[in-house]
């Protein structure tokens, strides 16, 4: 294996591990953390010591300070799906007579995703200042748990209100902060999760219509071709009726690019429709995802051995209307 092949393979894993443990918040001790751990020291005996430092320091650069990176790479992956999708996909399927409206239907999402994405890395997420900092202490009460009064954040030199968190990425503290989106170059917190989720709905409905209108393409040209009556002959000379498998590889040795679209788009349904649901029932259980974290941690022994109540949840209906409307200081201390 020549050395080139040897740093194109080492790079992938560290990324794809990386990228991994970014969606992991607490990820420093997790199953996760100690695999990529162990599998690292396994590579340091292979890899150069210069090509490691060198690996450290960018993703360090990328994973640990705020980069446009991931922004640049969120825009051309979406460009080459919807350039794939208007240069192929369309043309065919309005040769094929499809409904106009369900061909623009990804563009019109698009367009709503496009100002979701905006909104959500423009706006502010809820940074705590020396101007707002005695108000957005009296939203929330501290639940003794997770949240202890008179904690004070070493880098703000502030005391920590309820459900605020400190972003080593902006290097401030967020009020009700959920997460760093690296894809957003952006903190999730109060102020922006509204946003967050629908640019996550958007983003999830586009990848569904885009994959559910290239499949209906593939699925029609099939049918009309007739090659699910046909037969074929393999290397033995046997007769076989076509299978799926035969098709598949029919499918992507006649139209590559489309195919390897639509395995891309639906790995990223499937990846989409997950944490959709995930944000979803943070939102309607009144949590973040640091929250659900720190509570599933916090009833294991020896720290507590009674189970965690989440303080914080008022009823589904209650917790979604938090969502789109947070609290002021104004509105008073929530007990």
């Amino acid at each position: 294996m020549d050395f080139l092949t040897l740093f194109l393979i080492y790079w992938c894993f560290v990324l794809s591990a990386f990228a991994l443990l970014c969606l992991c918040p607490g990820r420093k001790e997790s199953f996760l953390a100690r695999s990529v751990s162990g599998a690292s020291q396994v590579l340091s005996f292979v890899i150069p010591p210069q090509l490691q430092r060198v690996t450290q320091r960018g993703l360090h650069r990328l994973f640990h300070t705020r980069s446009c990176f991931f922004v640049v790479l969120h825009i051309v992956l979406q460009a080459a799906v919807f350039g794939e999708y208007t240069w192929e996909v369309l043309v065919y399927c309005w040769e094929l007579q499809f409904p106009l409206l369900l061909l623009l239907l990804p563009y019109l999402l698009l367009v709503g995703n496009v100002g979701c994405f905006i909104l959500c890395s423009r706006a502010d997420p809820g940074i705590i200042t020396r101007s707002n900092h005695a108000s957005l202490l009296q939203i929330y009460a501290y639940d003794g748990v997770l949240f202890q009064k008179g904690i004070l954040c070493p880098t703000c030199n502030m005391e920590k209100p309820a459900r605020s968190k400190h972003c080593t990425f902006c290097g401030v503290c967020v009020h009700r902060l959920d997460h760093h989106c690296v894809w957003l170059n952006s903190c999730i917190g109060a102020f922006n999760a509204k946003y967050f989720l629908l640019y996550l709905l958007t983003l999830s409905a586009m990848a569904v219509a885009i994959a559910t209108i290239t499949a209906a393409l593939l699925l029609h040209l099939v049918l009309l071709s007739g090659l699910m009556q046909a037969r074929y002959v393999d290397d033995q000379g046997e007769e076989h009726a076509v299978e799926l498998l035969f098709l598949i590889q029919h499918l992507f040795l006649t139209f590559p690019r489309i195919v390897f679209m639509l395995g891309f788009v639906v790995l990223l349904t499937l990846l989409l429709g997950a944490y959709c649901c995930f944000s979803l029932y943070l939102a309607l259980t009144n949590q973040t995802s640091n929250e659900w974290y720190k509570a599933r941690r916090v009833g294991c022994p020896p720290q507590h051995t009674a189970a965690y109540t989440n303080i914080y949840s008022k009823g589904i209906w209650r917790n979604f209307k938090e969502i789109l409307k947070p609290p002021t200081g104004m509105q008073g201390k929530k007990k």
